[in-house]
């Protein structure tokens, strides 16, 4: 997919070892001094040969543009020739105006060229430095450009600085696990557990333990192919983990008897078992990089776990895992932190029951301390059908004490049954309209109805829980009025308070909502059909038989704006909410398949909308597309997440055409940008149109609008429009200034620590940039095994769970819109002679009517092919 274009799904498969036990650890053997790790190998041939030409390519335009930067430098009596400090250099890479955001970014960059052998330290040392007192040199024999020869092409040295800063996050993180442990920093620690999260060999340990095997992994690195890392017999010193490349592992008398690829371990039984290596360990190809934990550490970290963790069995076999969490860190004194068990796995219905016997009566599913009861509501899906979980509530229910007096036991019991009915209504204020139709969820809910209804002491609790989760849910509707309330009613009818317990957005889809579907024909003629949003392929099909004709078989195909086909399945389903940008659905023949082309519409418009983009303010233009965002926004369902990471297979009944009208939405806003700025032939206007896209993404950016400032961003950093030097010569300064600025929010360095410390800083509501939520997603479903030992992990459930919970804090209470627009009916015509200048001094003034501003950006025309984008790019600007 082009950089930018979210597209999130996919499996993992499994390591070839058996799974090693719950709470393990990993394997090498230490060597003694850091100059026995050959780093300068790093590198495979070609990724050397582009940072070596890439280097060259930086090293003339440095020293063209600040000769006086390479100079002979004195330090602590020391005489350094013709060599530049790191801070010196990194300052310099900031301000040449090569698209470098971050003094991380320009590190990460210079790293890289360490690495490479393009830059070394005077004193030959590896961990660049931005400090006065540490200098580099260029490697200048080979890098001395010929007499009269200057940068030719800065499109190419765009790119070979792009390709650098690609290259940088790993060579930082490279660079944190290659010191020793006693010196990384905090961001670095993190960096490295962060790292950690992707590793399938780590998968199934808590966080606690990753977090301290950041601090005591060590990096290590083999040139050569057939190096034996160690042979069988020998004492085991060190657990290792497959970080880059793969090695065999060899025994006597059987030979090869497997082959483990990155994220693989091994070593780890003769440390956990104090024996002889039980195989020989040979590299399989040149460049291999290991993690390692020696002896010591994995002996400490293992045991720390094992005593802080309980495992609860019956008949014989673990059924719940509970780890010690101690509230505040171990730095503080016991007096000052709380200790609780957590649940680190389980099965199912001993997870349920846990939970039901340490939760409070007044439990929420956002409670920010005891996050157990939302953990679970939020994730059982993913271990538990709905009908199971129905089944264990009816089945806990009626229990009881089976020892102490009459009184204990009733007393007990009434606590029970009243949790019980807690998490039901917590249940169902969370999932809402979502349970009605699913009969298991309505025979239980009428059956807790009944129970309650027999016991005086339970009777009105049902109905005064009800009134409980219609109290805070008065919404806003978009034009500021608050929805009436509706009236009290039975405790019988559960769900017919759905519409305050859901996010009570009239455009949320729901997996039953019927909507018009539009299947081409190969001629290009369209047939609508009304179908549900859940519908399969096969009722699309069997909807379309009459009008298709009976005589030929038919099948369902998605074509893209190239040409692509993809047939699908007849059991596929919500396949038309699914569809991407400029996607079709085509009902063909097998005959007919070879001549399908895609639709006109398909390839994007032919003429831009610049005139019709100079009749409204940029500050107008981030107010509309705010206030569309939000309805998107508004309507997923925080579920959603997790069905989509999840994959739709495992889910049939459920939607999450929510979710994805809001990632085809950011996709369409990048390459409108992008399709604007390249339909429009007159350079000045260009400029204007660009200048307005990056206003525009200043005013995203103040209303908090952050999924559509980064696809705006995103658009105008696309190669077909950062190629336009011509276009950008003519920005003023000041609105260069200031897209330099906004760029280092789109910094991917460290995890997106530029982004994330943004966002943590601003409050609710948000639009949070929720490709960035799917990307966290998916490593951690990923990296984490659901289950593990036939116990369901729970501590990968509530990561999901903390990642779903972002939707609901960015949301906040209000369930207001964010745009100045809020207070206005976005349907009210404006007076046309009301002058209404934008903020930033823009003078491009709003002329056309909020209905119609409306209009246009409900139906944005954008080319979402990349070769034809850059085809008329270079027609513009050869």
């Amino acid at each position: 997919s082009p950089p930018g274009v979210c597209r999130v799904r996919g499996g993992m498969a499994e390591p070839p070892w058996p799974p090693t036990p719950f709470f393990s650890v990993f394997q090498t053997p230490l060597l003694d001094t850091e100059s026995t790790l050959d780093y300068g190998h790093s590198l495979t041939q070609a990724s050397s040969e582009k940072i070596w030409r890439a280097g060259k390519l930086l090293f003339i335009h440095l020293t063209s543009t600040h000769p006086g930067l390479i100079r002979d430098h004195k330090h602590h009596l020391r005489h350094h020739r013709q060599c530049c400090s790191g801070k010196e250099l990194v300052d310099w890479l900031l301000s040449a105006g090569l698209a470098v955001q971050t003094r991380s970014q320009a590190i990460g960059i210079c790293q890289v060229l360490v690495d490479g052998g393009v830059l070394t330290h005077v004193k030959q040392e590896w961990h660049f430095q931005d400090k006065d007192t540490q200098f580099y040199r260029f490697a200048e024999l080979e890098l001395s450009p010929e007499p009269g020869t200057g940068l030719r092409d800065a499109e190419e040295l765009l790119e070979a600085l792009g390709f650098l800063a690609q290259l940088g996050p790993d060579a930082l993180l490279t660079m944190a696990l290659r010191k020793p442990p006693a010196q990384r920093t905090e961001d670095e620690l993190e960096l490295i557990f962060e790292e950690l999260l992707h590793i399938k060999a780590v998968a199934h340990l808590s966080n606690s333990v990753k977090q301290e095997l950041a601090s005591v992994l060590m990096f290590e690195s083999h040139q050569r192919a057939g190096t034996v890392l160690f042979s069988q017999g020998d004492k085991g010193t060190s657990w290792y983990i497959v970080w880059k490349g793969s090695v065999n592992v060899v025994t006597h008398g059987k030979g090869l008897v497997a082959t483990l690829h990155e994220g693989d371990d091994f070593g780890q039984l003769a440390l956990v078992n104090d024996a002889p290596r039980a195989a020989t360990i040979i590299l399989r190809e040149d460049n291999c990089h290991f993690l390692r934990v020696d002896k010591q550490d994995f002996n400490r970290i293992l045991k720390d776990v094992e005593a802080n963790t309980m495992r609860l069995k019956e008949h014989g076999k673990v059924v719940l895992v509970l780890q010690k969490n101690l509230q505040g860190g171990s730095s503080q004194p016991a007096t000052a932190r709380s200790t609780r068990y957590l649940v680190m796995a389980g099965t199912p219905e001993k997870i349920l029951e846990h939970l039901l016997e340490f939760m409070r009566l007044d439990a929420t599913l956002y409670d920010p301390v005891d996050t157990l009861l939302g953990d679970f509501l939020l994730t059982y899906t993913v271990f538990m059908p709905t009908s199971q979980l129905c089944r264990a509530l009816l089945h806990q229910y009626p229990s009881a004490l089976l020892e102490g007096s009459e009184q204990e036991k009733a007393t007990y019991s009434l606590h029970k049954r009243r949790k019980i009915l807690r998490l039901v209504s917590q249940w169902v204020l969370l999932y809402g309209r979502l349970l009605q139709g699913d009969r298991s969820t309505t025979a239980l809910l009428q059956n807790l109805a009944d129970l309650a209804s027999q016991d005086p002491r339970l009777g009105g609790l049902v109905q005064e829980q009800a009134q409980d989760r219609r109290r805070p849910r008065a919404l806003e509707n978009g034009d500021g009025s608050v929805s009436p309330q509706p009236k009290a009613r039975s405790s019988v009818n559960w769900l017919a308070s759905q519409e305050e317990a859901i996010l009570n957005s009239s455009c949320a889809l729901r997996a039953q909502d019927k909507v018009p579907y539009e299947i081409y024909r190969p001629d290009h003629s369209c047939l609508i059909t009304v179908l549900p949003v859940n519908a399969s392929v096969r009722d699309i099909l069997r909807s379309l038989a009459p009008r298709l004709g009976r005589d030929e078989e038919h099948v369902l195909v998605k074509v893209n704006s190239t040409g692509d086909k993809v047939g699908l399945q007849l059991d596929a389903v919500g396949v038309f909410t699914a569809l991407g940008l400029n996607e079709r659905l085509f009902a063909v023949s097998v005959e007919e398949l070879g001549s399908l082309t895609p639709h006109p519409e398909q390839l994007g418009p032919h003429i831009g909308s610049s005139e019709t983009l100079d009749l409204i303010s940029s500050k107008d233009l981030a107010s509309h597309l705010t206030d569309y965002d939000w309805n998107l926004f508004k309507s997923i369902h925080q579920v959603e997440m997790i069905h989509y990471i999840v994959g739709p297979q495992k889910f049939h009944d459920v939607t999450t055409a929510n979710l994805e009208r809001v990632m085809r939405r950011f996709n369409e806003l990048q390459y409108w940008v992008a399709t604007e700025l390249c339909l429009c032939p007159e350079v000045g206007k260009r400029a204007q149109l660009l200048r307005k896209f990056i206003k525009l993404a200043a005013h995203l950016k103040e209303q908090k609008n952050l999924n559509s400032f980064f696809a705006v961003m995103f658009g105008v950093s696309n190669t077909a429009v950062s190629r336009l030097a011509k276009t950008w010569e003519r920005l003023p300064h000041k609105i260069r200034k200031l897209h330099a600025a906004l760029e280092r929010m789109l910094d991917p360095s460290w995890n997106h620590r530029v982004y994330r410390l943004a966002v943590a800083k601003l409050s609710p509501p948000i639009i949070p940039f929720v490709p960035l939520l799917l990307k966290d997603m998916t490593f951690i479903h990923e990296g984490n095994r659901t289950l593990a030992e036939n116990l369901i992990n729970f501590e990968k459930m509530h990561m999901m769970a903390k990642t779903v919970r972002v939707l609901q804090r960015c949301r906040g209470d209000a369930h207001a819109p964010l745009s100045p627009l809020r207070n206005r009916s976005p349907h009210r015509p404006e007076d046309p002679k009301a002058v209404r200048i934008s903020t930033c001094s823009e003078q491009s003034l709003s002329v056309r009517s909020p209905v119609s501003t409306w209009a246009y950006l409900q139906h944005l025309k954008a080319i979402d092919s990349q070769k034809e984008l850059l085809r008329l790019s270079h027609d513009l600007e050869s």
